[in-house]
């Protein structure tokens, strides 16, 4: 086969033995083909942005008892719309929901490791059902965000998010400035942020 024929496969752990092992493993799949590994999120983020995969292995947790994984897999999920699998030790529900808001498509408990390159399939050749789930699940958790909104404060909100700064926001929906200023205040307040810039992070990010 040749190289793009391949299901190339980016592993982000922090075990360099995990990393080793399992890219042995896929290796051997006649099908797969583990194109790069990252052990720390940024490694991980710079590496989307330069390489061609299709799917991606992440440990949930990059460092004992912390959950980086599930914001490396938001960040991942903008640059790459690659297909992301999510490998932890932790079996709570919390957890796995959280996965799923990150934009996972499937997780597998790491003792299940013999069921990963079956996953990998699946996320790379069926991935439709399971990418209308997560769109309508992702929009549900940014309505269930911005809940508290009044309409006039959704409007001013969604200016923010496309960019628009408060002149050109003044001069769009006609508002003075004091309006404006304390309209955005009180968006600040709801989503339980100190700025605008912040807002918009904790929405993109649905409350992770």
């Amino acid at each position: 086969m040749s190289k793009e024929e391949y299901i190339k496969v980016l592993l982000v752990e922090d075990d360099p033995d995990w990393i080793k092992a399992m890219t042995a493993f896929l290796n051997h799949e006649e099908d797969m083909l583990v194109v790069g590994a990252a052990m720390q999120s940024d490694e991980a983020i710079r590496l989307a942005k330069t390489l061609a995969f299709d799917v991606v292995l992440m440990d949930i947790q990059l460092t004992d008892g912390g959950m980086e994984g599930i914001l490396t897999a938001v960040e991942i999920h903008e640059i790459h719309p690659a297909k992301i699998i999510m490998l932890t030790s932790v079996n709570e529900e919390s957890v796995i929901m959280q996965a799923f808001t990150a934009g996972a498509v499937n997780y597998i408990e790491k003792t299940r490791f013999k069921e990963i390159p079956q996953a990998i399939r699946s996320a790379y050749h069926h991935p439709s059902a399971m990418d209308a789930l997560l769109k309508d699940y992702a929009r549900l958790k940014r309505e269930e965000q911005l809940k508290e909104l009044t309409p006039a404060e959704r409007e001013v909100f969604e200016l923010i998010e496309e960019g628009y700064t408060q002149p050109q926001m003044e001069q769009k929906l006609y508002k003075a400035e004091s309006t404006l200023k304390n309209q955005v205040n009180k968006i600040l307040k709801k989503l339980g942020v100190r700025s605008s810039k912040e807002a918009v992070e904790r929405v993109r990010r649905k409350g992770l």
